[in-house]
């Protein structure tokens, strides 16, 4: 499939979120298009249309629209800070600006109505902590490095599910089987192993969509999606910690979805660890020695399991 064409628009077994794909701008063809800040500014008095920022894939990581900025004058690129990340009016600066005339003209064309965009990173490289990086953006201008979908026919809480499971590390061990390269294109895409929305009963949708919304809603500019999960109230806190433990409990939930046994998901977690420290294999090794170096320990595989434990220890309790 080329870049910019569609997959069917409704559900089919082959495609059963009825998934659209898009680039929406083209960091090269389309830079004619692009204005920087210090163009903006030449142009204000002149210009009466709006232009809103334009996200690179850079800019976003899981569950964090918010995850780099660009210095005042655009150049280079920096993470973004605790600090700022703790000031829901925070938004990260872009590097260039485009039209929003010609956003809608290209989510008009796709037929996407919410106010809000959802994605995942082209680059997957073996140095990255993670292979699939999918997050939720406002309704802004994308470049091609951060692909769009749009699924269809579905409503927004079964959509947070779809997030959700981009982002478990149940999906992300078998997606490192498939991807080859340095790049998750489309092809690719529509061959990873994915839950269909079949796969979630009602309690599987209430446990993940509040779990969800916390991890995205932390600014202003995400409101739309948070309304559109049925939530009123003001943006959550970035509490490094709580997001640690929310993740680690839908990590849990989607391996069990996924039909795992605990052992294999401390397998996928750390191969070693069940197969012995000889054992040749790896799997998430660059998050595991960067939590190594931060925490002292592998604080994902710890969160994970004992999330595991407290749900089997949940329904051991429920069952009769």
């Amino acid at each position: 499939m080329g870049e910019g064409e569609v997959t069917n628009m409704t559900s089919t077994p082959d495609n059963p979120w009825g998934i659209r794909f898009m680039a929406m701008f083209h960091m090269s063809n389309d830079s004619h298009l692009f204005r920087t800040a210090a163009q903006l500014a030449a142009m204000e008095m002149r210009d009466s249309q709006k232009w809103l920022p334009l996200y690179e894939a850079k800019m976003v990581h899981q569950f964090d629209h918010r995850w780099a900025t660009y210095a005042d004058k655009g150049t280079d690129s920096r993470d973004v800070t605790l600090e700022e990340k703790n000031r829901p009016d925070y938004a990260p600066l872009p590097r260039y600006w485009v039209a929003e005339q010609e956003v809608e003209s290209r989510l008009r064309a796709k037929g996407w109505s919410r106010r809000w965009l959802m994605g995942w990173r082209d680059i997957c490289r073996s140095t990255d902590e993670r292979t699939v990086i999918a997050g939720v953006v406002p309704r802004v201008g994308c470049g091609d490095t951060f692909l769009l979908m749009f699924p269809s026919n579905i409503e927004a809480t079964a959509m947070a599910c779809l997030l959700a499971d981009q982002n478990s590390l149940a999906h992300d061990y078998a997606s490192r089987q498939k991807i080859g390269g340095t790049h998750l294109k489309y092809h690719v895409k529509q061959q990873l192993a994915t839950l269909t929305p079949k796969h979630y009963a009602p309690d599987d949708i209430a446990f993940i969509t509040p779990r969800v919304l916390e991890l995205v809603y932390t600014a202003h500019d995400m409101r739309p999606f948070a309304e559109d999960l049925g939530y009123q109230g003001p943006p959550f806190g970035w509490d490094v910690e709580r997001r640690a433990m929310l993740r680690a409990e839908l990590d849990a939930h989607y391996a069990r979805l996924y039909g795992l046994s605990r052992d294999e998901l401390r397998y996928i977690l750390d191969p070693a660890e069940v197969m012995g420290p000889d054992y040749p294999s790896e799997t998430f090794r660059v998050l595991k020695n960067k939590e190594m170096k931060l925490y002292g320990e592998y604080r994902t595989a710890r969160l994970v399991l004992a999330a595991w434990d407290k749900g089997d220890k949940m329904n051991q309790e429920v069952t009769p």
